[in-house]
């Protein structure tokens, strides 16, 4: 892991947090694989037509959310198949860049994935994309 990297710090955090705060709120975050279909129920509860909901809990700082959800499915894609987390400090973007290495070789991009199915919709699962991240050679 990228131990030195300040977004990789704050990427990890970021996952601690929001599985609190998901659990707190009616969802199972305990990390686990299965645990990527409750992000998706999340995302059909709290967003319409690419919007956070009035009053959802997406309606309020949602670039944090986003990045906060983005880091706990890197970090459950990370916990089962043995990746690394890479970020690098001085790109602009460094929240949304935020790349996950699996030993197989593959490189994901949890962050925008996350952002891809708040702005698109269910055919960006992030159940789907975790299993099929599980399930690379």
């Amino acid at each position: 892991m990228d131990a030195q990297s300040k977004i990789v710090t704050d990427a990890l955090a970021a996952a601690e947090w929001v599985s609190r705060a998901l659990s707190e709120s009616g969802y199972r975050a305990d990390f686990s694989l299965e645990s990527l279909k409750e992000i998706d129920r999340f995302f059909d509860e709290h967003v319409l037509d690419a919007k956070p909901k009035v009053g959802g809990l997406l309606s309020q700082r949602l670039g944090s959310r986003l990045f906060a959800i983005g880091a706990y499915v890197g970090e459950v894609i990370r916990r089962h198949n043995a990746g690394e987390w890479h970020g690098d400090d001085n790109d602009p973007q460094a929240e949304i860049n935020l790349a996950l290495r699996l030993k197989s070789g593959a490189t994901l991009w949890p962050v925008k994935r996350v952002m891809n199915r708040f702005k698109i919709g269910a055919e960006y699962s992030i159940w789907k994309y975790g299993v099929v991240a599980s399930e690379s050679p």
